[in-house]
């Protein structure tokens, strides 16, 4: 934690007769010079003065500035995040093949809406809620115009609700082979911005590719916040 910073007061007492006697100096003094100079030789070129420090207690404090890569307050956004009608399933991957999983559910889902003549309203995401070295739980979800009466649509597709609540949007363009180095910068971010996230995020997956190494792939990774 950043320790305040307290300014120094400083007092300064002067007898009358001090001030008398600069005053008289600063009256006097400077002209009597400047004649004895005039006539001997040339007045020296004034040197520039220098710059003044600031007094303790009057800095100002640096400005927060993230290590260099890491994403900065201009591209992550913070925003609250509202609940949508989406059609999902619930799957478990290795990350070895889990971007191959993860567009694998999501074909699942958008099939199931278009076979219930469902209206699709917005692009695909996936909502990982548990992590670990070797693999992870997630729900493929894509958004629909509204719900359905029955529950569930065949294929065991649910119908239900996204996440909401306060979460910081970040960007990914690249592979989803390079992801990594996002999530990297993501938690360095958050590190240095002091702020604690939720054990569940978002991948929102803007362009439609199945190829973990596609260059092309544009997604937004959405962090939740305690």
């Amino acid at each position: 934690m950043r320790q305040e910073r307290r300014q120094e007061r400083m007092s300064v007492r002067c007898g009358w007769g001090i001030l008398l006697v600069i005053g008289f100096y600063l009256a006097t003094g400077p002209v009597a010079l400047a004649q004895a100079g005039a006539e001997s030789k040339p007045s020296p070129p004034v040197p520039e003065a220098p710059v003044a420090s600031p007094r303790p207690g009057t800095e100002t404090a640096p400005k927060s500035v993230p290590p260099a890569g890491v994403p900065d307050d201009s591209s992550a956004v913070t925003l609250e995040l509202t609940a949508r009608p989406v059609a999902y399933v619930s799957a478990n991957a290795e990350w070895a093949n889990g971007f191959k999983s993860i567009v694998g559910e999501i074909a699942k889902v958008t099939a199931a809406i278009k076979k219930a003549g469902l209206t699709q309203t917005g692009h695909p995401f996936a909502l990982f809620l548990t992590t670990d070295d070797k693999s992870f739980q997630f729900e493929a979800m894509v958004p629909i115009e509204s719900k359905p009466p029955e529950k569930e649509l065949p294929g065991g597709v649910k119908i239900g609700d996204s996440p909401a609540g306060k979460a910081i949007k970040f960007l990914h363009r690249g592979a989803y082979d390079d992801i990594d180095s996002t999530y990297d910068l993501i938690t360095a971010f958050l590190d240095e911005k002091g702020l604690d996230s939720e054990n569940r995020f978002i991948e929102e997956y803007l362009t439609d590719t199945s190829e973990p190494d596609d260059v092309n792939l544009e997604a937004d990774i959405y962090v939740f916040l305690k």
